[in-house]
């Protein structure tokens, strides 16, 4: 666990132990979830507010979704957050979760959550610029979260557009799609996972209990816009990524086409020449053409013009 003590207009302070509750400014103590049991006595014997037990048990899960929870003494957000790596395959998230109060704000986080420690170093760098509130603070590391979303954004966008250029390639040989099938699922993820985020923000604001004043508001809606992208930028990578297999399918379908018309009219032209050489192999006693000394070069010859005329009637008739 660590301390943090704010106070407007003066770095944060990092505290090793807090007894009581500061006469001004307002704490933070951020907890791993592995270390995190008893957390819940801590607003009991700093405001004398007793943590749904419920709610405990959600802030101790790690693979919950993005949901709020409010009660008349306290906020309670869980936000789902990027994991550890910046490769969104496979995409891996973290949740954390906030329980925020008038002047206390205690957050349960998973140790390799790379936000909170990003964070940590802003704060580090702060001279005297500690957010003002509760509400501020959290809305940093929220933001830090989100702003994680955004730049994985252009790695995904980059790598989804190669496959779809696999994809469309004329020389195209792909035989293993399950690269495809996973940036579909990555993209698909994101935005449910978008989805989930804009619904807690939205229920946030309506239902908390705090008093959110007009640059929180602001932060507020710049924070759910930023998940708005994420979530449309997923949505339109996901739309072009079936769009691009459509097109693939669509181009396999005409250059198979176009065999079928090729052999097609190779069929079509050697029917006749079938045909003749079928009536000239009849072994019938009589056949008057036999006995002609030039039967078999006039039967070359017509054999020959049947062919070149069927072709070039084709060609003429832009069959091929």
């Amino acid at each position: 666990m660590e301390i943090y003590h704010c106070l407007c207009g003066q770095p944060p302070i990092l505290h090793n132990t807090l007894e009581r509750m500061p006469e001004e400014g307002y704490i933070w103590l951020d907890f791993l979830r592995s270390e995190a049991q008893g957390w819940e006595s801590w607003p009991k014997r700093l405001l004398g507010v007793e943590v749904d037990h419920s709610q405990v048990i959600d802030a101790l899960t790690p693979d919950h979704n993005s949901y709020f929870d409010g009660t008349e003494d306290y906020d309670m957000l869980i936000f789902e957050g990027l994991g550890p790596k910046d490769d969104p395959f496979p995409l891996e998230t973290r949740t954390a979760s906030f329980f925020i109060f008038g002047r206390l704000l205690i957050t349960v986080r998973a140790e390799d959550n790379l936000s909170f420690h990003m964070v940590k170093q802003k704060l580090k760098g702060m001279k005297g610029k500690a957010p003002p509130c509760t509400l501020c603070m959290a809305h940093l590391v929220l933001d830090t979260m989100v702003d994680r979303f955004l730049r994985v954004r252009e790695f995904l966008a980059l790598r989804l557009t190669e496959l779809q250029d696999e994809l469309l390639s004329p020389d195209n040989k792909m035989d293993d799609w399950r690269d495809l099938l996973e940036g579909r699922r990555v993209a698909r993820r994101l935005e449910a996972l978008s989805v989930d985020q804009i619904e807690a923000l939205d229920a946030w604001r309506r239902g908390s209990c705090l008093e959110w004043n007009g640059p929180v508001e602001v932060r507020m809606r710049d924070l759910r816009e930023h998940v708005t992208r994420v979530r449309d930028h997923a949505h339109n990578l996901e739309h072009d990524l079936a769009a691009a297999v459509e097109l693939h399918f669509a181009m396999v379908s005409h250059r198979t086409n176009e065999i079928m018309k090729v052999f097609t009219v190779l069929a079509v032209v050697f029917m006749p020449l079938t045909l003749l050489t079928g009536i000239w192999g009849m072994n019938f006693k009589h056949m008057p053409e036999l006995d002609w000394d030039y039967g078999y070069y006039w039967a070359l010859g017509l054999i020959l013009f049947t062919g070149v005329g069927m072709f070039w009637w084709f060609r003429r008739s832009k069959f091929f």
